[in-house]
């Protein structure tokens, strides 16, 4: 369980590197007059209900921000690191926390501190995989943003590292925890809907028609590790729009995979949950870029149908038209749904109400069922929580895992132009050599991607 981090998964810094950057980073630091303690093997961890979690933070953008302001609201929690590869991010949050928070721009400096216990980490989700992984094997426990990976590959990764090293983990899909949510699964599961054979899910908003616009060349601003940025994925020159946040992120494939990981997580999600879904088994998808002109190359159109055994999940994500099938004229904004179709009527929810319609008068006797499903403390208190009970919370990777690996293979299917069989049994995609082969990613060097996480 407790490790190290272990040098073949990720490239090791040079020691003219690491003396630029310790060097840099401890100028940022220069008001916190603590030693850091030396390095041990085991890593620490809360004694008891009242003990304090000391959290660290890994990409010190909005959402990143959001999830530790969530926690450090809880005496029993202390921030204790923050890491980003831009200087000015990096530094706002270290300024809240000044009298426990040291900055840091690499972060396998931060995994490699004693006394950090958890981390939170909202990078852009190229990174997501590398860094979960060594994550758990330096024995810290993670609250990871979605989207969870962009391949089947890092995902399976991101799962068996959390299993193998005994790891804490939470997805960022906050809407999990809603009240709104928990009725809905209640609902569907009373049977009141009679059999469900197909459940829909969108996303939609109108972008067009300049999408993100296109920005002028730009150097990179002072205090940016542009590279580092890029990390694993490919080297692009620096773009201010990109570089912005995550709703930008979502126009770049290579750093995002588009708005399907983007939104679908949350929205998926709930269906998953719901009809207790394992993965589909046959995964179909169709888009493009269409009608978009600006910077960024992901599709602005996207259809996913998958199949599970007697079973339809399907996916509409739309960056040029926001109509979401009530039928009435309405401003252009971003809107999302699902609908389940079961024999007895339809049910329509999005994030905070649902809707029931019947088939004739077939729900006509149908009462709603009690509340069973216990509220949330809220997501990233239940993480805390856990944490302490060494118990998973409800969206750990092995639930999410669910929910993540039909995205990814949706994204393998648009990429590729056909469908991907899978085997649910096995975890390997069936039939296609080429598509299981870029089922795993190849990292730009000297990154490499952890293949020894691939079996459970």
């Amino acid at each position: 369980m407790n490790q190290p981090i272990r040098p073949p998964v990720l490239p090791e810094l040079s020691r003219r590197d690491f003396l630029q950057r310790t060097t840099a980073v401890a100028a940022l630091a220069s008001t916190a007059a603590a030693r850091e303690p030396a390095p041990r093997k085991t890593p620490r961890l809360p004694a008891g209900p009242n003990s304090k979690i000391h959290v660290g933070l890994i990409g010190c953008g909005g959402m990143g921000r959001a999830n530790l302001n969530n926690c450090a609201q809880y005496p029993d929690v202390v921030v204790t690191a923050a890491c980003d590869v831009w200087a000015q991010r990096r530094d706002s949050v270290v300024a809240r926390f000044k009298d426990t928070c040291r900055p840091y721009l690499d972060f396998r400096e931060l995994l490699a501190r004693p006394d950090v216990d958890a981390v939170i980490i909202a990078t852009p989700p190229h990174w997501h995989a590398l860094q979960a992984v060594a994550a758990c094997e330096a024995g810290k426990d993670i609250y990871l943003q979605k989207p969870m990976t962009l391949h089947l590959g890092e995902s399976l990764a991101v799962r068996n590292a959390v299993k193998r090293h005994g790891i804490i983990s939470q997805i960022g899909t906050q809407i999990h925890a809603s009240d709104n949510y928990r009725r809905v699964v209640e609902y569907v599961r009373s049977g009141n809907l009679g059999r469900i054979g197909v459940a829909r899910t969108f996303n939609v908003m109108n972008q067009s028609p300049d999408g993100i616009g296109r920005a002028r060349p730009t150097p990179v601003p002072e205090g940016l590790d542009w590279d580092l940025w890029c990390g694993p994925a490919p080297r692009c020159d620096f773009n201010p729009t990109l570089a912005t946040d995550s709703y930008y992120h979502s126009s770049w494939m290579a750093y995002s995979g588009g708005w399907t990981p983007g939104m679908a997580p949350h929205i998926i999600d709930l269906p998953v949950w719901a009809l207790e879904l394992g993965y589909p088994t046959v995964t179909s998808s169709a888009g493009g870029r269409y009608v978009l002109r600006d910077d960024g190359d992901a599709y602005d159109h996207h259809e996913v149908l998958w199949q599970y055994p007697g079973f339809t999940l399907t996916w509409m994500s739309s960056l040029t038209n926001s109509y979401d099938f009530l039928m009435k004229s309405q401003p252009p904004e971003r809107r999302l749904g699902i609908y389940f179709h079961g024999e007895n009527g339809t049910l329509y929810a999005n994030y905070g109400m649902f809707r029931l319609l019947a088939e004739g008068d077939r729900l006509k006797d149908k009462e709603p069922p009690p509340a069973s499903i216990p509220p949330s403390p809220g997501h990233e208190r239940e993480w805390l929580d856990c944490i302490k009970t060494r118990q998973q919370p409800s969206c750990s990777v092995f639930y999410h895992v669910r929910v993540d690996v039909p995205l990814v293979l949706s994204l393998l299917s648009l990429k590729l132009g056909r469908a991907i069989r899978f085997d649910p049994a096995t975890e390997r995609i069936v039939g296609d050599s080429e598509a299981a082969d870029l089922a795993v990613p190849r990292y730009r060097a000297p990154w490499k991607f952890p293949r020894e996480y691939l079996k459970a």
